[in-house]
């Protein structure tokens, strides 16, 4: 500031000795020159903040095809190793099959949807995945008949339909409406990092309960001469052995209160 002060004092003597304009021009020099060295240093720049992951706003879809049949699935992360998943599946398939000498037109039908937790304890794509069936609707339908004069047996007793009325029936099969599930499996269907493609694999079971049979029939059944008829619904002992093959289905079936499941699926995340 001193030297400021000193060189400003020599300028005014300058301007006494000498024309007016070189004094004018040197004081504007001096004043810009003193303004530059005033001018503080500029501070040096942040760096701009990185940001922030997108990562719990992704959403993986994809399709599946299973023992539960074919369907759909979306998965949305919940943490850096984990995953909602929800489901459902759909498939129907009809056969027809003879047993004891009655016919049974039977449909298979599987409507299902779950919600599972996948859980991945290791940084590679192993994961466990608890969870549960919340719609349970696997069935099987029958319509069961006996053409008249054909014989049947029911609980090892025989009969003959009568022509005048043949027998006639249904029968069905049905499980718990909703049940826990256990999976173990492989993939993502939320990748994490930039990879948008994925392929799934899962094996487990779900717990639906004892299967409950239903069986019942209607027409006349006679003995085995086809002259002594009577209507099935008001004989008790037609319903006796009614009920007891009812109970030999349930017996049967009774395997099918685990559900195995095995589904391969592929995906894609948003």
């Amino acid at each position: 500031m001193q030297t400021f002060r000193l060189s400003g004092f020599l300028l005014l003597l300058l301007c006494f000795s000498v024309d007016s304009k070189s004094c004018a021009i040197a004081l504007e020099s001096s004043a810009d020159d003193s303004s530059v060295a005033a001018a503080p240093s500029a501070s040096p720049a942040l760096p701009a903040p990185k940001p922030a992951s997108n990562e719990h706003f992704n959403v993986g879809v994809g399709v599946q095809v299973s023992t539960l049949g074919i369907g759909g699935e979306i998965a949305l992360p919940i943490t850096h190793r984990s995953n909602a998943r929800f489901g459902f599946n759909a498939f129907s398939y009809s056969h027809t099959f003879d047993k004891d000498g009655v016919t049974y037109k039977g449909s298979l039908d599987m409507r299902s949807a779950q919600a599972v937790f996948d859980f991945f304890p290791f940084n590679f794509g192993f994961r466990l995945s608890p969870g549960a069936l919340l719609y349970n609707g696997n069935k099987v339908n029958a319509n069961a008949s006996v053409p008249g004069g054909q014989s049947f047996t029911l609980n090892g007793a025989s009969y003959v339909s009568d022509a005048a009325s043949p027998v006639t029936g249904t029968g069905k099969l049905t499980f718990s409406k909703a049940a826990p599930m256990l999976l173990l499996g492989f993939g993502n269907l939320v990748p994490r990092g930039k990879r948008r493609f994925s392929m799934s694999f899962d094996i487990g079971a779900a717990y639906q309960g004892p299967p409950r049979a239903t069986l019942a029939l209607s027409g006349n059944a006679c003995d085995s001469t086809a002259l002594n008829c009577r209507a099935i619904s008001s004989d008790p002992t037609i319903q006796s052995n009614i009920l007891a093959e009812q109970a030999k289905i349930n017996k049967s079936a009774s395997p099918f209160r685990f559900s195995p499941i095995v589904s391969f699926g592929v995906g894609y995340k948003f």
